[in-house]
């Protein structure tokens, strides 16, 4: 019998105007599995998925006492976990991010010599290519000169940023998350993406843990997370970089972005700010 996965059904007034901007910005920071976005007779409706229960009643508790006054409705539920991500983002074709091409199995282009194609399956672990936040990422990482350089990916969710380091000549990939779902994605797409680069087999891990767990430090890490986190883990980021390596940031929107670099700036200096629509990404020298 399928399990059961905890929804929150959202329905926005018929002219939200800026009401979807602010409900994206706070779904962000809850870290949900999935936003399917529907239509009830022409209003918008979102269905929410997350990974637990608890996280659901946090998020229904938050969101109402935002949005009520705003004319947000919302209504907790349950569905079944019948391959619905798969389902929801069949529609999903590939997208081109500088010389990154991020496709769908059932999506890959021609690839010119000079692009990296990641193929990512969707699921419940974040990361399609098709967030701005994961994009920002995707540029950053082409900033830097990964070949031969060791990479930490935290947060990994789907695992397409540890796969395009990987791909693109990073020495060695840890790749880490705390949640087993987003684990079995990443592991899923590393097996994919192994199938078109067989030697990225050795160089890539996929690991279920914390940021603080004892690993040696790397010469990029990525972090694609929410500013709250970010903020909170910058001391152990900044640990977990070698001198002079850099960290690559994003998952926070425009009036978050000096919280986060501030939060880093006794140990780093920015090198470049990043935006596509509401969103930034940063890429971090640890000087």
């Amino acid at each position: 019998m399928p399990r059961q996965v905890p929804v929150l059904d959202l329905l926005l007034p018929p002219d939200p105007e800026d009401l979807a901007d602010a409900i994206s910005t706070a779904l962000h920071d809850l870290e949900p599995a999935a936003v399917h976005e529907l239509e009830d007779h022409g209003v918008p409706l979102w269905r929410v998925f997350f990974r637990s229960q608890d996280g659901r009643a946090a998020a229904q508790a938050m969101l109402s006492q935002q949005f009520a006054a705003r004319g947000l409705r919302v209504a907790p539920g349950e569905v079944e976990d019948d391959d619905w991500a798969a389902r929801s983002q069949a529609a999903l074709t590939h997208i081109r991010v500088g010389h990154v091409v991020v496709a769908p199995p059932w999506d890959v282009p021609p690839i010119a010599s000079g692009d990296t194609l990641v193929i990512i399956k969707p699921s419940m672990g974040f990361g399609t290519g098709h967030h701005e936040t994961t994009r920002l990422c995707l540029e950053c990482i082409q900033r830097v000169d990964c070949r031969g350089l060791d990479v930490i990916d935290v947060g990994t969710g789907s695992g397409i940023l540890g796969i395009a380091a990987a791909k693109r000549g990073a020495r060695h990939v840890v790749a880490i998350d705390n949640d087993p779902d987003a684990i079995a994605s990443a592991r899923e797409n590393v097996a994919l993406n192994v199938e078109q680069q067989p030697d990225m087999s050795r160089r890539i891990r996929v690991i279920l843990g914390t940021l603080e767990g004892p690993r040696p430090a790397a010469h990029i890490v990525l972090a694609n997370l929410t500013a709250a986190a970010l903020t909170r883990h910058a001391d152990a980021l900044v640990s977990q970089t070698s001198e002079n390596g850099r960290l690559i940031l994003s998952g926070f929107v425009d009036q978050e972005t000096d919280a986060v670099v501030n939060a880093f700036a006794n140990a780093t200096r920015c090198e470049a700010l990043t935006s596509e629509g509401e969103w930034r990404a940063v890429l971090l020298l640890r000087a």
